[in-house]
């Protein structure tokens, strides 16, 4: 069965309030905005007052083989107190970067109609498999818990 439009359309903002629903249930002090101009899906309050903004990015089950955590023609500039958390569907696995860590470890597109955009690809894979896995240089911002807005 062909997967239908809506069904994918609605699939990055299902995809926003079920991980804000894990961060809740951390129990963490999440809001969302109303409108995303801003590139912010979530601001979070930290235990000591200061609140931060998330960029949710996800990538569903149904992508192609080898594009797991492949996410690209990201518009981002350098901003304080901001996070992005990428989650792979296929994978089961999210990815927590601060704005300097996604500019650090992103791509910048030099040509093209995406000129300026940035893309991240989390995962290889192994075509021999057919399984995707975590890049080694990645490792290092997987989670599987929220911990890390706690500190």
């Amino acid at each position: 069965m062909a997967i239908s439009f809506r069904h994918s359309a609605g699939f990055g903002k299902r995809m926003e309030y079920w991980l804000v629903g894990k961060m809740l249930k951390e129990g963490l002090d999440v809001y969302m905005p109303l409108v995303d101009d801003f590139g912010i899906d979530a601001v979070l309050r930290k235990p000591n007052g200061d609140f931060i903004e998330i960029q949710i990015k996800a990538r569903s089950k149904n992508v192609t083989f080898g594009d797991a955590a492949l996410f690209a023609a990201v518009t981002h500039e350098n901003r304080d107190n901001y996070y992005f958390l990428f989650y792979s569907e296929r994978m089961e696995s999210m990815w927590l970067m601060t704005s300097e860590e996604f500019i650090k470890e992103s791509n910048q597109n030099k040509n093209g109609k995406n000129k300026g955009k940035r893309s991240i690809w989390f995962n290889g894979r192994n075509t021999k498999l057919q399984k995707e896995h975590c890049k080694p240089q990645f490792e290092k911002y997987l989670i599987t818990n929220f911990e890390k807005f706690r500190e």
